[in-house]
C-alpha cells in the first residue's frame, strides 16, 4: 500500500512539474481524460432519456412511480443520437454542441412551440394519455384560466387588450387534432411569465424532483426541465435538464458545459448562477407543476 501511495505522489509530481514548463501538453491529457469520463457516460445506442445517461460513480438512480409523471419524463423517447436540432423552418439551429440527445417530439412548422410551450405540450400529452384531460389548462400572460374542457366544449376567449371573456363560439370536438388546436392557442397566449406565476414554486432544492422546472418568467425569459435524477449515500442529488428554444426548435437534453467531468448531469441550487447551454440563470427558482 505504501509503494502504491508513493508511486502516486512521484506521478502526480512529475505532472505538476511537466505543467509548469509546458502546460499543454498538461491540459491535453486532462481534457482527454475528461472527455472519455464523459464518453463512458453516454450510451450512444440507448433511445430513452434513462438509458442514454448512466449515473456518475457513487450515485444511483431515484425511484418513481410507475405511471408517474416524473416515470414518463425520465423515460422519453429520444431521437438517434447524432441527430440534430432542427428550427421550426427545417433549418439546422446554428449551435449543435450544447445536447446528448433530442427529444423525439415534432417542432410545428407554424413556429409556436417555443421553450415554455414545448414543456406545456409534455405536460399536457402526458395528462391525455394518463386520462387526466380535466387537469390540462393554462393561465394565459393576462391571468385568465383556459381549460382543455371548455376549448373542448366550444368556449373561445374574445381578447381585448388584457380583458378575456369566453364565449360558446364552436361545436363540441374532443378530437386529438382539435387538442392540438387548444395548444396552439395556449402558446400563443401563454409563456415563461404567465408559467411563473401560475406554477408552485419550490423552494428548498432538497424537495426538487424529475418533472420540476428551473425558471425565469419575462419577456425574454427561459424555462427548463428536470430530466432524471441520482442520488448518493448523503442524499444529495444530480440532475439532467431539458430545453425548447426561441427560435421554436428540437427539443434537447443539454450537456453541462461548465463541469465536464459531471456533464450532462447537473448539481443545482437555489439562488445561484446556473449557466444551461447558451442561457444563464443568474437568479435559480423552480417550479413545478400543481
Amino acid at each position: 500500500m505504501k509503494k502504491i501511495i508513493l508511486t502516486l505522489f512521484i506521478f502526480i509530481t512529475l505532472l505538476l512539474l511537466v505543467y509548469k514548463l509546458n502546460p499543454k501538453p498538461v491540459k491535453l491529457f486532462v481534457n482527454k481524460l475528461s472527455k472519455s469520463v464523459i464518453q463512458s457516460r453516454i450510451n450512444k445506442d440507448s433511445l430513452t432519456i434513462a438509458s442514454r445517461v448512466n449515473p456518475p460513480k457513487g450515485y444511483k438512480r431515484v425511484d418513481y412511480p410507475l405511471g408517474s409523471f416524473q416515470d414518463y419524463i425520465r423515460n422519453y423517447k429520444l431521437k438517434a443520437y447524432d441527430s440534430k436540432i432542427i428550427n421550426y423552418d427545417n433549418s439546422l439551429y446554428y449551435w449543435q454542441k450544447g445536447h446528448e440527445g433530442i427529444l423525439d417530439i415534432s417542432v410545428p412548422k407554424n413556429g409556436l412551440q417555443q421553450c415554455a410551450d414545448a414543456l406545456i405540450r409534455i405536460r399536457s400529452e402526458y395528462l391525455w394519455q394518463s386520462d387526466k384531460k380535466d387537469k390540462i389548462g393554462f393561465n394565459f400572460t393576462s391571468g385568465h384560466y383556459c381549460s382543455w374542457s371548455d376549448y373542448a366544449k366550444g368556449y373561445r376567449p374574445k381578447i381585448t387588450g388584457n380583458k378575456v371573456v369566453f364565449n360558446k363560439t364552436a361545436r363540441v370536438n374532443t378530437s386529438k387534432a382539435n387538442f392540438y388546436n387548444y395548444l396552439n392557442l395556449i402558446y400563443m397566449y401563454s409563456g415563461t411569465l404567465s408559467l411563473f406565476h401560475e406554477l408552485e414554486p419550490v423552494i428548498k432544492v432538497e424537495d426538487l424532483k424529475i418533472g420540476d422546472m428551473l425558471i425565469l418568467g419575462g419577456s425574454p425569459g427561459h424555462i427548463v426541465m428536470l430530466a432524471d435524477q441520482v442520488v448518493n449515500d448523503k442524499d444529495e442529488s444530480l440532475f439532467l435538464l431539458f430545453q425548447g428554444n426561441t427560435p421554436a426548435q428540437s427539443v434537447h437534453l443539454v450537456k453541462n458545459l461548465e463541469d465536464a467531468s459531471m456533464s450532462p448531469w447537473y448539481d443545482l441550487k437555489l439562488d445561484a448562477v446556473i449557466p444551461v447551454s447558451n442561457f444563464t440563470f443568474y437568479n435559480s427558482k423552480f417550479a413545478r407543476f400543481k
